[in-house]
């Protein structure tokens, strides 16, 4: 689980997404920016958040914010998930989980008696200056804008 909290410098990263484009932190410096970590394309808690995200999308841009979701799955699968649900935000793969070890949401999990690692569904708002802002640990992947808009 994260030790990240609000008032914490937010990691630096770089990666590309699906359209060949480099998404740094560094290059959104002066925006606000949703980066959510999930643990994989296509799966019910998945589709459902970031479609979630997706419907609402014009209203977080009008907040000013940018929309990043990061998961180990590789290009490929990106793609195709964004494709299929016609995403209009990054999706940035991390199969070397760089990324998702900075922000410190790998860890031990259970499903149906099984213990794995995997990725803890956690959401950062990281604002204009590169300060994270808030951090959800407890995602409703229904209703995660309003949770995110919320003061």
């Amino acid at each position: 689980m994260t030790t990240l909290k609000p008032g914490d410098a937010a990691p630096l990263f770089s990666a590309t997404d699906p359209h060949g484009n480099v998404i740094s932190l560094e290059s959104l410096k002066g925006k606000k920016v949703v980066l959510y970590f999930y643990p994989k394309d296509d799966t019910p808690g998945c589709t459902a958040e970031a479609c979630n995200l997706r419907d609402n999308h014009s209203e977080l841009i009008k907040q000013g914010y940018v929309v990043i979701g990061v998961s180990p799955d590789p290009m490929a699968k990106h793609e195709k998930f964004t494709a299929k649900y016609e995403l209009p935000f990054s999706l940035l793969p991390d199969t070397e989980k760089q990324i998702i070890q900075a922000y410190g949401v790998w860890g031990p999990k259970k499903f149906m008696g099984k213990s794995y690692d995997g990725v803890f569904r956690t959401t950062f708002v990281i604002d204009e200056n590169g300060m994270i802002e808030k951090v959800f640990t407890q995602v409703d992947t229904k209703e995660h804008t309003a949770q995110i808009l919320k003061s």
